[in-house]
């Protein structure tokens, strides 16, 4: 692993995302490796010649001064990077962080795979409107050590739990979910009494990570060729059609509100979850894309 420590400008980037005003990513590169990592193409913009996985900057910035002006303002934090990979435990620049931001009112989202966010549950419930969540897409533990160095799904998911009983907000982000292996049923039904968002993504294959996902496929499910083939060779949609339909005939049984837009971001943490579909990105929702235009 080549850990280097660098110095930035600011670790707030105001973002394009439609549900955050503010992108924060307190390292660059992530040793969770994820296969399917869609934030390796920050290797473009860093230096970086090694693998994904196998590097991790440290980014040290200089006191954020009069913080009270983010107040009311979104921080996502996590969005190329988990914000608690194995390097934060003894680094800490995601404590410092939100050390830094306490008292600021603003509002703070967290993305992750690793249920060291544990040891700042205390500090993370004093933001207004907090939430996390944990990416989890199956509970066949060998399929998650093919895919990714993060802690197992488990430990994310007692991690959930913690946060919930606390009365934070907490999110079970199934995704990438991946065509005829992720169970996205049976996930659902684990994860639904300890968490107040079900966030539903596809595997959105591009870049040089897309060889590499069709070749494991190829290696590991070969019965799956022609399904990722028509998928993510030819764009056909009705996988996901036929799953976002089955999704909504399930959640209807399971007396779930199901919604198909991330508006319900906002809103969506009631008793029971709420079970947004983002399955089709910025092609088929539009408005994502006017949202983030108007966010800049």
């Amino acid at each position: 692993m080549i850990i280097r420590d660098i110095e930035v400008r600011s670790v707030l980037t105001k973002s394009n995302l439609p549900v955050a005003d503010y992108s924060v990513n307190p390292y660059i590169g992530c040793a969770h490796g994820c296969r399917y990592c869609y934030a390796s193409f920050m290797k473009r913009f860093t230096n970086h010649t090694e693998p994904w996985g196998e590097f991790v900057d440290i980014k040290h910035w200089p006191e954020i001064k009069n913080t009270t002006r983010y107040k009311g303002k979104e921080l996502f934090i996590g969005s190329v990077t988990d914000p608690y990979q194995p390097i934060e435990e003894e680094e800490k620049r995601t404590r410092a962080l939100l050390m830094q931001m306490q008292g600021s009112g603003c509002k703070i989202s967290i993305a992750t795979k690793s249920d060291l966010v544990l040891r700042d549950l205390d500090l993370i419930k004093t933001f207004p409107d907090a939430r996390v969540s944990w990416s989890i897409n199956t509970l066949d533990e060998s399929f998650r050590d093919e895919m990714d160095n993060a802690v197992s799904i488990e430990r994310r998911l007692d991690a959930m739990k913690a946060f919930h009983d606390a009365g934070i907000r907490t999110t079970c982000f199934i995704s990438p979910i991946f065509p005829g292996i992720t169970d996205v049923k049976e996930i659902i039904l684990r994860a639904k009494d300890q968490c107040n968002l079900i966030w539903l993504e596809n595997l959105n294959l591009r870049g040089g990570y897309k060889k590499t996902i069709l070749d494991w496929v190829a290696q590991q499910h070969s019965e799956l060729v022609p399904l990722y083939d028509d998928i993510y060779m030819k764009g056909d949609r009705r996988y996901w059609e036929t799953l976002d339909e089955e999704m909504r005939e399930f959640a209807e049984q399971e007396n779930l509100p199901y919604v198909r837009n991330d508006d319900s971001m906002r809103r969506a943490f009631s008793e029971p979850p709420v079970i947004v579909n983002y399955f089709y990105h910025e092609e088929i929702i539009p408005s994502a894309r006017k949202r983030a235009i108007n966010r800049q």
